[in-house]
């Protein structure tokens, strides 16, 4: 177990514009955890996610992130941030002008890889670990969604994150794809990587158990 945990919240808020979204989060997360993140649609999941990776400021409190702390994130050094992350959403996000493989080798330029060998590389490591190693040269267009979904792993997984977020994963899957992309996720904590993965899918936390936060009535809660 690391002797820091990879998020430290204390009274932290957040605001929409005018609008408090949450109030008064406390949060520890220690290496090699898994929470679910519920709560209805506009309790404040999304809003907390975006905090943790630098695209929503915290309104008042103290915020640290895998070593960075929130208060002092700029336009210029939240991509230091963002190196150390892994960050998932229900749409994929993918290029769809280009393959597997140069969707990866574009996020793996932008955080300033430059050896072709070491790049290649790298590519074949995450699509093996997302069972996709003869896929990188299809366009995202002739995947499934599931298949989508884990090339969207594969490249949050390139720089080897302290922390993984999820924004409804498998919001967009069928329950087979949703177990199978679970299951992956789930793997990540065997290396140490922690997860936190905002879902309405209460089936999966029935299967697949972690602890489970719950955003509600403008504050963060764990469920006992």
């Amino acid at each position: 177990m690391s002797d820091s945990p990879f998020v430290n919240l204390r009274d932290v808020s957040l605001n929409q514009k005018e609008h408090v979204v949450l109030n008064n989060v406390n949060l520890e997360i220690g290496q090699g955890e898994f929470l679910y993140l519920i709560g209805k649609t506009g309790s404040g999941k999304s809003s907390l996610l975006r905090a943790l990776y630098g695209d929503l400021n915290i309104a008042s409190g103290t915020g640290n992130v895998c070593g960075m702390d929130l208060s002092s994130l700029t336009r210029k050094n939240v991509h230091k941030l963002r190196r150390k992350l892994g960050i998932v959403f229900q749409d994929f996000g993918l290029l769809t002008d280009r393959t597997v493989s140069k969707n990866l080798e574009f996020s793996l330029k932008a955080t300033g890889w430059k050896s072709k060998k070491e790049i290649e590389q790298r590519i074949d490591e995450v699509l093996q670990r997302v069972g996709l190693t003869h896929k990188g040269y299809k366009f995202p267009h002739e995947l499934s969604g599931g298949e989508q979904q884990r090339v969207s792993i594969a490249r949050a997984l390139l720089n080897s994150p302290m922390l993984f977020l999820a924004d409804e994963p498998t919001g967009n899957l069928d329950p087979e794809t949703t177990r199978d992309i679970l299951t992956l996720m789930h793997g990540l904590t065997d290396s140490g990587c922690s997860v936190i993965m905002a879902t309405h899918d209460h089936a999966s936390m029935t299967e697949f158990p972690g602890k489970i936060l719950i955003c509600e009535k403008g504050e963060i809660r764990s469920s006992i």
